[in-house]
């Protein structure tokens, strides 16, 4: 059905622009995951363009929702602004975080922001802001990525802003000269990078663009373009793997760091200076967009932990994602056909970024689940897609999550997925399960040995009371330690070292041979050696291990096996 055409630049342009673009890339979605394979073959292009859309269009709906059915409605920066920010909050993988860059670009001119762009007037919302838009939007992108390549997402950017700026009319007009413009950058890209030409390729990311440019053409005119963004597919290239992203090397033949990470971060604009600086020497493909304190940052690199840690230093991140390339398949830089799933993989949710760097170095895909920020059923589906095997072992470490895991597991086995939910409770028994883990072994007799390990794995966690409240174990006052074992309240105190002691001796009392300790940041830096004392001395056959947690919202974790 064709979309009323729009002659100008408003709030319910944003909105139908983003409803089609949305609907674009789920259209494209598997062809641009087929075709992805250059920095990293993960198959993930299209699927992290979609999501990082379908969060500024949901940001979208929400600024109308709040009009309600009245006469009344948001304005041009109301809209642009939180396309912008659904975007920037929602960006997944190398692409998603640059098309997020992108958006921010636009809504900067067509809100009024960029003074300097707009010579100091309230933008119009007509072909010349357009004009100005896309321009914005093409160099703040290149500007985001720490060593921008051509023949990727970002050359096609600019081609839409030239040939934007040679068409003169109305906004219908402009959005069509740009899609022009980056659909024959897109057919161009094998002649700049030459790991595409060898392949015989175009760009990942760069065909995402395209569609999203042919939405907006169709949002002005109410006419899909020049036969819609797959016909660039059927001419421009044969399908056989392309680039996703536009900063991730120049296509040498090397293998590249071993993890992809990504997180939200507050913070200034000196500290995110700083932490480019850092994140730059630790590994590439970094791309850090944002601004007004808030960024989100993806960069590629071997130790995970430290760049975290760097963002720790520059400010507040959450929403980590750390993603564990697998064997074969780290920066491929476009010299193999895309990938074959692996025959196994676990996905697990984790509460702190310590133990997420834990889990990624063992080989698990990680969702990081922040205190108060429990991840969707959807963010758990695409963590299952990001692992691309064919079996799949989720663990979502939390009893309040089985339900949410068990969607998820749902929704993956409609895609052809096979899922075994283990209901691990803790992310102790999460390190249980994963310590047996024999990717080898038939997947039954997998899940079985892996249930099994978490099941005799006794939980336990430290944590401190917000308010006073009745317990299991009576009346608690704010600022009180709770020991919780198995999920109930069983010792309350008023030290933690001590409240600790007395839930590990309850639990050694039923027998162990392995006690687990997972320290979050906010725990006194002596308790975990006094504990690992207290067992040395009093439970002879008794071994421990510690790990760093990070902020995981628990001043401590403890695992009984």
């Amino acid at each position: 059905m064709a979309q009323v055409p729009q002659t100008f630049f408003d709030a319910l342009a944003v909105r139908t622009w983003c409803g089609l673009a949305l609907g674009a890339l789920g259209r494209a979605r598997e062809e641009i995951d087929a075709i992805n394979v250059y920095p990293v073959a993960d198959g993930d292009t299209g699927t992290n363009l979609y999501l990082t859309v379908e969060s500024a269009a949901t940001a979208v709906e929400a600024v109308f929702d709040g009009y309600g059915t009245g006469s009344e409605e948001p304005s041009l920066p109301d809209a642009v602004r939180a396309m912008a920010h659904g975007a920037l909050i929602g960006a997944r993988g190398n692409s998603g975080t640059i098309l997020a860059q992108l958006l921010r670009g636009m809504a900067q001119v067509l809100a009024g922001e960029a003074d300097h762009e707009t010579g100091g007037t309230a933008p119009k919302g007509d072909g010349t802001s357009l004009r100005l838009a896309l321009r914005r939007a093409a160099d703040s992108a290149r500007q985001a990525v720490a060593h921008p390549v051509e023949g990727t997402v970002l050359t096609v950017a600019s081609a839409a802003a030239d040939a934007a700026e040679g068409a003169e009319g109305d906004c219908g007009t402009v959005a069509r000269a740009a899609y022009e413009g980056a659909r024959a950058a897109l057919a161009a890209t094998p002649g700049q990078l030459s790991v595409l030409a060898r392949a015989g390729v175009v760009d990942a990311g760069g065909r995402g663009l395209v569609a999203v440019l042919g939405a907006l053409v169709e949002a002005f005119t109410g006419e899909t373009p020049g036969g819609g963004a797959a016909d660039v597919h059927a001419h421009a290239y044969a399908p056989v793997g392309a680039a996703g992203a536009g900063g991730c090397g120049d296509g040498a033949d090397a293998a590249g760091p071993a993890f992809e990470v990504l997180y939200l971060l507050e913070a200034d604009d000196a500290a995110v200076a700083r932490l480019r600086a850092r994140l730059d020497a630790l590994g590439d493909c970094l791309v850090v967009v944002g601004g007004d304190g808030l960024w989100n940052v993806h960069v590629h690199v071997d130790d995970a932990g430290a760049a975290v840690e760097a963002g720790v230093e520059a400010g507040r991140p959450y929403r980590i994602r750390i993603t564990h390339f697998g064997l074969g398949d780290v920066h491929t830089r476009g010299e193999r056909p895309p990938r074959e799933r692996a025959q196994r993989a676990v996905v697990a949710v984790v509460p702190g970024e310590g133990l997420a760097g834990l889990y990624a170095e063992a080989g698990a895909t990680t969702v990081l689940a922040r205190p108060g920020e429990p991840p969707a059923s959807g963010e758990l589906v695409q963590a299952v897609r990001r692992a691309h095997a064919r079996e799949v072992v989720l663990l979502p470490n939390d009893a309040e999550l089985r339900h949410t895991a068990a969607a998820a597991a749902e929704q993956a086995r409609t895609e052809g997925i096979r899922v075994a939910l283990i209901p691990t409770r803790s992310a102790v028994q999460g390190i249980a399960a994963l310590a047996v883990h024999e990717p080898e072994r038939r997947f039954d007799e997998d899940v079985v040995q892996m249930t099994s390990a978490a099941g005799a794995t006794r939980y336990a966690e430290v944590v401190v009371a917000e308010h006073q409240s009745w317990t299991t174990a009576g009346i608690c006052q704010a600022g009180d330690f709770l020991g919780l074992i198995d999920g109930d309240v069983a010792v309350i105190g008023t030290e933690a070292f001590a409240t600790a002691e007395t839930v590990l001796d309850r639990m050694l009392r039923a027998g162990g041979e392995l006690v687990t300790l997972v320290v979050g940041d906010e725990a006194p830096q002596s308790v975990a050696e006094r504990l690992q004392d207290r067992v040395r001395e009093t439970y002879l056959a008794v071994d421990t291990v510690v790990y760093r947690g990070g902020r995981q919202g628990a001043l401590l974790l403890i695992g009984v096996e």
